[in-house]
C-alpha cells in the first residue's frame, strides 16, 4: 500500500478507469477522504497554442557546459545571423588553439570561489604540495551527474585532494564565472544599455541525460543568478546533438569535411595523386577559419545551408555528439520546405567520450607502477598528478591511425621521486618489471607510448562509439539514413574519424563541420534565437502516476485488491502520460484533472513513476520506479464558488515535447492558476 499513499497527505490517489492516453477515461469514482482524484483525463497529447518568445528578449547567450572544456556564445536578436564567440581566455596550452577554456574549477580552503578554466589549472599548478592539498581543484566534474543515479541537491563532488563539497555549489561557481564574463562582453557590444531580463540564457546538456540531471542544471542556473526562478523562461536547456544537428542545417558545402569521398592517411583525405580534394574549398575554409578567429564573429546562414538543400522531405540523417564524457545520438528527419526537424527515434549513446582515453591511460599507469601508488600520489601530490593528466591530454590530441613513431609523455620529476621513496625503486624499473612492451622508459624523464599502445588506450572508447551507431542504423526507425555528421571536441580525433570511415563510409555520407569542437555552441545560440525548431521529439521513457481502478476478478491479481467503504479496487496501476519512443510535438500537451480529498487543503501531490519499457501495467513491475513528483499549491477557495471539495477541479497541464517536463495548473471553478511545481530531485 506504500505505493499510493501521498507522503505529505496520507492518503489515497483514485482515478477513473486506467487507460492508456491515446484512448479516453471513464468517468472518475467517488471522492469520499481521498486526496487526490483525477475527473477526465486527456486524450493522446494534443497541440495548445503559445509563444516560445512572447518576451522581446534582446540577446541570447549560450554556454557550452562541457565536459573536458566549456565556453559561451551570443546574438543580438535584431542580427540573428552573426553569432559572436567568447574572447580568448589568458592562458592555455602551447601550439593549441584555444577556443574554449578547460572545465576546471578552483576554490579556496574556504570554499570561496577563486577561477575557472586555464586560470584554475595554472594557479592550482603554482601552489606547493602541501598547500594544494587544503584547495580545492575539480576537472571533468561534470560526468559525476550522469553517473550519480540517486542525483539529489546534496549530491557532493570530490576534488582532486580528496575533499568534498556539494556538486551544486561547484557548477553554479562555474555558471556564475560565465555569467560574468559573458555579461561584460555583451555589453561591450551592445548600443544600449542591457537589463537583466532582456538577456534569454541557453546551457547544453549531453541528451542522454535524464530529467533530473536537466532539472539540476537549472537549480545551478538559479543559484549562480543567471535568471530567477519567478521567470523560467528565460533559462532554455539544450540538448547537445540537437543544437548540433540545429547548427548544421546551415553549413556550406566549403564548412564541411566529408570523410564518404576519399581514403584517408592520418585522419586527412587525399586524391589519388596525395593532394587533398577539394584545394579552392579548403582554401576557403582555412580563409573562413583564419577570420572568423580574428574577429571572433561568425556568419550563419539566413535560410538552410548548401548542403541541406540536397535533401529531400523526409530525408533521414544521423548526429553523433562525440564529447568528453558522453556520446549522443539523434536522428533527425528534414521537414520542407519550412527546414524544421523531427526527431525520429529515442536519443541514446552513453558514456564514450574522449575521456575514456584518460581512464584507460590511467589504469595503464595503475597496471605498471600499482594502483596503491598511483592512489597515494594522487592524495599526496594532487598539482603533479593534474600536471601528468594535462601532459598525456596534449599528446592524445596528436595521435593519428598509422602513426610509426613512439608519442613521449614527461613524468613529473615529483612522480619519479615519490615513485623512488614509496616503493624503493626506479620507474624505470617499474617499466623493466612490468612486461608492457609496448611503453618504453626514456632516459630524459619521459614514457614513450608505442603506436600499439595508443591504440589500446583508444580503441575500447572508439569501438563503442562505432558499435552504437551501427546498433542505431539498424533499426527499422533509422532505415535510409543518408548523413552521418560527427560533432563534439573527440570528432577531431584523427583515430575517431578513420574507425568511422572504415566501418559506416560505405553507409552513409560521414560530414564533419570544420571548427567541430564549437558545432554545439553555435547551434545552442541558434536553439536559444527559436526553440520551435525541433518541432517533433522522442519520449526517453515511459511516465505516469499509480492509481486505483475497479477491481475485475481474473484480470487483476488478488495481491492488488483493496476494499475500500465496500468497493474493490485494484491499487497500483500505472496512468501512463506518455510511452517510450512515443512522439511528441512542441505544444503537445498531456492534461489529467484532480480535486482535493478537503475543504480547505492547500496542497495536492502526484507521484511520477517512469520505466525503461512500455510493456508495464503496475508501478510495482520490475523496472519500474519513482522519478518525481508534482506539487499543486492550492489558492483558499473563494466563498460561494465551491460547495464541497468534491466539485472542486484543479487541471493540470504537461508539456513532454520540450526539452524538459512542465507542468502547469488551473483551479477550473476560478480560473486562478495553480503553482504547480514538478521535482525530480527530491527522491
Amino acid at each position: 500500500m506504500a505505493d499510493i499513499l501521498q507522503p505529505d497527505m496520507n492518503s489515497l490517489q483514485v482515478p477513473g478507469e486506467n487507460n492508456r492516453i491515446s484512448a479516453p477515461s471513464s468517468p472518475s469514482v467517488g471522492r469520499n477522504d481521498c486526496s487526490i482524484a483525477p475527473l477526465t483525463p486527456s486524450a493522446s497529447p494534443r497541440p495548445e497554442a503559445r509563444s516560445r518568445m512572447d518576451h522581446p528578449f534582446t540577446v541570447v547567450v549560450a554556454i557550452d557546459f562541457g565536459t573536458t572544456s566549456s565556453g559561451y556564445a551570443f546574438s543580438f536578436t535584431q542580427d540573428p545571423e552573426a553569432i559572436h564567440m567568447m574572447r580568448r581566455w589568458e592562458g592555455g596550452d602551447p601550439g593549441v588553439a584555444n577556443q574554449k577554456s578547460p572545465t576546471s574549477l578552483l576554490l579556496t580552503p574556504e570554499l570561496k570561489f577563486h577561477s575557472f578554466g586555464f586560470a584554475a589549472r595554472d594557479n592550482y599548478h603554482d601552489l606547493d604540495p602541501e598547500e594544494a592539498q587544503h584547495w580545492l581543484y575539480f576537472d571533468k566534474f561534470k560526468m559525476k551527474i550522469h553517473s550519480t543515479t540517486d542525483l539529489t541537491m546534496e549530491t557532493e563532488l570530490e576534488a582532486v585532494s580528496g575533499r568534498k563539497v556539494r556538486a551544486i555549489e561547484v557548477f553554479s561557481h562555474a555558471l556564475r564565472f560565465f555569467r560574468v564574463h559573458a555579461l561584460k562582453e555583451v555589453k561591450d557590444q551592445s548600443s544600449s544599455l542591457l537589463e537583466g531580463d532582456e538577456v534569454r540564457w541557453v546551457i547544453t546538456v549531453p541528451a542522454v541525460w535524464r530529467q533530473p540531471a536537466k532539472q539540476f542544471m537549472r537549480e545551478a542556473a538559479y543559484l549562480a543568478g543567471l535568471v530567477s526562478p519567478d521567470t523560467p523562461e528565460q533559462l532554455l536547456i539544450a540538448l547537445e546533438p540537437e543544437a548540433a544537428s540545429i547548427y548544421c542545417r546551415k553549413l556550406r558545402l566549403h564548412q564541411v569535411i566529408d570523410l564518404s569521398l576519399r581514403p584517408m592517411t592520418n585522419g586527412l583525405s587525399l586524391e589519388s595523386d596525395g593532394s587533398r580534394p577539394f584545394d579552392s574549398s579548403f582554401r576557403q575554409a582555412r580563409e573562413q577559419l583564419r577570420k572568423a578567429r580574428h574577429s571572433r564573429t561568425f556568419l550563419v546562414e539566413r535560410g538552410t545551408g548548401e548542403l541541406w538543400s540536397e535533401m529531400q522531405t523526409g530525408d533521414r540523417y544521423i548526429v553523433a555528439d562525440c564529447g568528453g564524457g558522453t556520446v549522443d545520438l539523434t536522428v533527425h528527419q528534414i521537414e520542407q520546405p519550412q527546414g524544421t526537424l523531427k526527431e525520429l527515434y529515442k536519443v541514446s549513446g552513453g558514456p564514450y567520450g574522449a575521456v575514456g582515453v584518460d581512464l584507460a591511460f590511467e589504469a595503464m599507469l595503475c597496471k605498471i607502477f600499482g594502483e596503491d601508488f598511483i592512489e597515494s600520489f594522487k592524495a599526496k601530490r594532487p598539482a603533479a598528478w593534474v600536471d601528468l593528466t594535462i601532459a598525456f591530454e596534449a599528446r592524445k590530441r596528436t595521435a593519428t591511425p598509422g602513426r610509426s613513431n613512439a608519442l613521449n609523455i614527461s613524468l613529473p620529476f615529483s612522480f619519479i621521486d615519490f615513485y623512488k621513496r614509496y616503493r624503493g625503486q626506479s620507474v624505470e624499473t617499474a617499466l623493466r618489471k612490468s612486461n608492457m612492451n609496448i611503453v618504453k622508459w626514456s632516459s630524459q624523464g619521459m614514457l614513450r607510448l608505442t603506436p600499439e599502445a595508443m591504440n589500446e588506450l583508444f580503441q575500447p572508447t572508439i569501438n563503442n562509439i562505432i558499435k552504437h551507431i551501427e546498433e542505431l542504423m539498424q533499426r527499422q526507425e533509422v532505415q535510409g539514413v543518408r548523413f552521418l555528421f560527427l560533432v563534439g571536441g573527440f570528432a577531431e580525433s584523427p583515430m575517431l574519424q578513420r574507425a568511422a570511415q572504415n566501418a559506416l563510409g560505405q553507409t552513409c555520407r560521414i560530414i564533419i563541420p570544420q571548427d567541430v569542437g564549437l558545432t554545439i555552441l553555435k547551434g545552442a545560440v541558434l536553439f536559444g534565437l527559436d526553440p520551435t525548431v525541433v518541432r517533433v521529439r522522442r519520449c526517453p521513457l515511459t511516465y505516469g502516476v499509480g492509481v486505483l481502478n475497479r477491481f475485475v476478478e481474473g484480470r487483476h491479481p488478488r495481491d492488488k485488491l483493496l476494499v475500500k467503504e465496500g468497493r474493490d479496487w485494484c491499487t497500483d496501476i500505472l496512468d501512463r502520460f506518455v510511452s517510450v519512443d512515443q512522439s511528441v510535438a512542441l505544444g503537445e500537451v498531456v492534461r489529467r484533472s484532480y480535486t482535493p480529498a478537503r475543504s480547505g487543503q492547500r496542497k495536492i501531490i502526484i507521484n511520477i513513476y517512469c520505466s525503461v519499457s512500455d510493456d508495464v501495467v503496475y508501478i510495482s513491475d520490475p523496472g519500474v520506479r519513482k522519478c518525481g513528483a508534482i506539487t499543486l499549491d492550492l489558492p483558499e477557495a473563494l466563498p460561494g464558488t465551491v460547495a464541497g471539495a468534491e466539485r472542486r477541479e484543479i487541471r493540470a497541464t504537461m508539456q513532454f515535447g520540450d526539452t524538459e517536463i512542465k507542468v502547469t495548473a488551473v483551479d477550473m471553478a476560478t480560473n486562478q492558476t495553480v503553482r504547480a511545481a514538478i521535482d525530480f530531485l527530491s527522491n
